[in-house]
């Protein structure tokens, strides 16, 4: 074989070698385009599982704005906690804790309307508690007043769960003894306006709800971790 011969079929072998390497190169960068494009996609589903998750309070805030907004009945939801507050005088008299008659109708309409938002399965998986808070003002004695207070979310609670509501049930009152509670904060939250206590206004009950935010964290953990790349 001629010298110019063994050049030429050096040459060639050279170039086979280097269009073998260029297909591998284009067939990885093929394989890791298609790799991270799946791993993207898996991040954004990850993305909006979580976002779905941080949502969770918002959306029930946002049910109960359109529940509510065209009531007849006098209350105020907190846009950011969704924390429902009636003035003192709906339910009690002054320095009383019995329920008035007009404070049992507000909870006849109040109650089912607000549990079939909170219970709805949508959204109860993610409720710890459902709180009835008593409020005062800052006149008097701070025991005196968290006694009060005690009573006044305790008779409310019991009405909820011992008398006749249409709506609800035996077996919703059973279901919802595992999520409610009574508070009384004495006057430990008073309202205040202009740099001057609202005595009015701090003299409230509210209802309020209290997310499973450990879990929910660690189902947010659960679910970052499964979009993490290995």
């Amino acid at each position: 074989m001629k010298d110019e011969d063994k050049v030429h079929d050096y040459w060639q072998s050279y170039s086979d070698l280097m269009a073998a390497l260029l297909l591998m190169f284009a067939l990885l960068i093929v394989i890791m385009i298609y790799k991270y494009a799946g791993i993207a996609a898996e991040l954004n589903l990850q993305k909006a599982k979580v976002d779905d998750l941080i949502g969770v309070r918002a959306r029930i805030i946002d049910q109960l704005f359109k529940e509510f907004s065209n009531s007849d009945m006098t209350l105020s939801i907190d846009p950011q906690t969704g924390a429902i507050s009636f003035s003192e005088g709906v339910f009690f008299d002054k320095d009383k804790f019995e329920l008035k008659e007009e404070g049992k109708r507000y909870l006849n309409e109040f109650i089912p309307r607000y549990l079939s938002i909170l219970m709805d399965p949508r959204f109860k998986k993610y409720i710890s508690q459902i709180i009835v808070e008593g409020h005062t003002d800052d006149t008097g004695d701070y025991m005196y007043n968290l006694e009060l207070s005690q009573k006044r979310a305790f008779e409310v609670v019991r009405y909820i769960l011992q008398s006749n509501i249409k709506g609800i049930d035996s077996k919703t009152k059973a279901d919802l003894m595992s999520y409610i509670t009574a508070n009384g904060r004495s006057y430990s939250q008073l309202i205040i306006e202009n740099g001057k206590v609202n005595r009015q206004k701090s003299r409230r009950v509210e209802f309020k709800f209290r997310l499973k935010e450990e879990e929910m964290i660690m189902e947010m953990q659960k679910i970052l971790g499964k979009g993490s790349v290995k």
